[in-house]
């Protein structure tokens, strides 16, 4: 029997290892962290795990197919469902729900609940083995398969243990510590990064006497210098994020919780998610790069015997809520190809893998690299006092997107669908007369929704000159 060694028991890793299994191979799950169990606000090995996160209902699809005892699991610790075109549906603008709208249904869901569901599917399918609290020390190697290359063969803990395997799966996230023990192998990935420059102010809220905060027509909305996130959690769960650019440093006041509540309340679309008990402090999250790896240069693989799945090979700004479901289809992707070429030729592995990978996720990946330089140059223009213009026509139809969503009913289903990951846009926006559509129903409206505050007025409730 083959075995397949899995770097990091995040929502991924832990995804990738039950399906992966169900294929016939013994797999065994690596996490520096005591694993298992629904943990604080912090985990060691992943940074953003405090932070909000939703899992879109492209991801949900993925796991009622792939992992429907996992999805069991999440219900059963408190996960509840969650349309994310509620808000639009009750507003009664583009018209009451069709068939099929169900697919914009998700798990809401805080991140500790999720991975602590998905953990815990896992380790109760056979073949995985979860092993906690064993943090990478150092790669094994072998024979090289392609000349020159390093072949990984396993890993070494750091309590000494050496663990061999067929194949190495990196799934340890944003901070992987592997490409920098690859490197001293001698195998570089080409590597594309962008410092994207947000800065994200996030406030955690259980329901009081008022009860759960009504749905926003979607979870992200832009304003002038500030975007604002609101995603449902477990229980009587919820979280709000104001998004700066890391740049603006007249309002970093917003880590001060009595300015964040003046801050949100200045939005009235979004002030009521703030009626509730706050569960902690504001939590303040910066640096949060976009990164692109590829294991092959000319042709030939860097490395075989590793791959990597997840942030571990693409990082996305976590604005869009994405990293996850992109991360399932990942793993996806590679449980598809091993089926097809089996483990014998690591190297053909490692070529099928890159292959679809840049096939399936690179133009996400350049799509949101995309977006964030243009929102970063926006932002730094309303700083300024400037408005921001560009030639761009993919930038024009975005925000046009923005301003026609809740206008019409074939609009903001077309929105859903790509938003949600269930479809890419060339596939949303292909019928006849859509794109002209949003165009004209955006045209001469402003580019922010009415009633959210200017910069001015921003400066003014945090205590800045203007």
């Amino acid at each position: 029997m083959t075995h397949i060694l899995v770097i990091g028991a995040g929502i991924v890793g832990s995804f990738a290892s039950m399906i992966l299994a169900r294929e016939g191979h013994r797999v065994t799950v690596l996490d520096r962290d005591q694993v298992g169990a629904v943990a604080p606000q912090s985990r060691q090995g992943v940074k953003q795990y405090g932070q909000t996160h939703i899992l879109m209902p492209g991801g949900a699809r993925i796991l009622d197919r792939e992992t429907p005892h996992a999805v069991r699991r999440i219900l059963d610790a408190g996960g509840r469902s969650h349309d994310m075109l509620a808000g639009v549906w009750a507003a009664g603008t583009v018209g009451p729900r069709r068939p099929g709208d169900e697919q914009y249904e998700t798990y809401a869901a805080r991140r500790p609940v999720l991975e602590a569901a998905l953990q815990g599917a896992a380790a109760n399918t056979d073949g995985v083995t979860l092993r906690a609290g064993s943090r990478v020390r150092a790669l094994l190697t072998g024979e090289p398969r392609v000349h020159g290359r390093p072949h990984v063969t396993g890993v070494v803990t750091d309590d000494g243990t050496r663990i061999e395997a067929d194949l190495v799966v990196d799934a340890s996230g944003r901070r992987t510590e592997l490409p920098a023990m690859l490197e001293r192998l001698g195998a570089v990935p080409q590597e594309l990064r962008e410092e994207t420059g947000f800065r994200y102010y996030s406030r955690f809220f259980r329901a009081d006497g008022r009860g759960l905060p009504v749905s926003r027509y979607w979870p992200l909305t832009h304003h002038d210098s500030v975007s604002v996130i609101t995603a449902p959690g477990d229980g009587d769960h919820w979280s709000v994020t104001l998004v700066t650019s890391g740049r603006d440093q007249a309002l970093r006041p917003l880590s001060d919780p009595d300015v964040w509540d003046a801050v949100l309340a200045l939005y009235p679309e979004a002030a009521h998610w703030g009626d509730g008990v706050p569960d902690g402090d504001v939590r303040v999250m910066a640096g949060t790069g976009t990164t692109h790896r590829r294991w092959v240069s000319d042709g030939e693989p860097a490395v075989t015997g590793l791959v990597a799945i997840g942030d571990a090979h693409m990082t996305l700004n976590p604005q869009f809520g994405m990293g996850m479901t992109a991360g399932l289809g990942q793993a996806q992707t590679l449980r598809d190809v091993v089926r097809r070429t089996g483990l014998g030729d690591p190297a053909d592995l490692v070529l099928a893998l890159d292959a679809d990978l840049e096939e399936q996720f690179w133009p996400i990946w350049l799509d949101g690299d995309t977006w964030n330089r243009h929102r970063l140059a926006e932002i730094d223009a309303e700083i300024r006092g400037e408005s921001y213009s560009t030639d761009d026509p993919a930038w024009a139809l975005r925000t046009a997107l923005d301003t026609a969503v809740t206008l019409d009913a074939d609009v903001v289903r077309g929105y859903g669908l790509v938003a949600s990951q269930l479809a890419s846009a060339e596939e949303a926006l292909i019928k006849p007369g859509l794109v002209q559509r949003v165009v004209e129903l955006s045209t001469g409206r402003p580019r922010y929704a009415s009633g959210a505050p200017d910069r001015a007025r921003l400066l003014q409730t945090v205590g800045r000159p203007a």
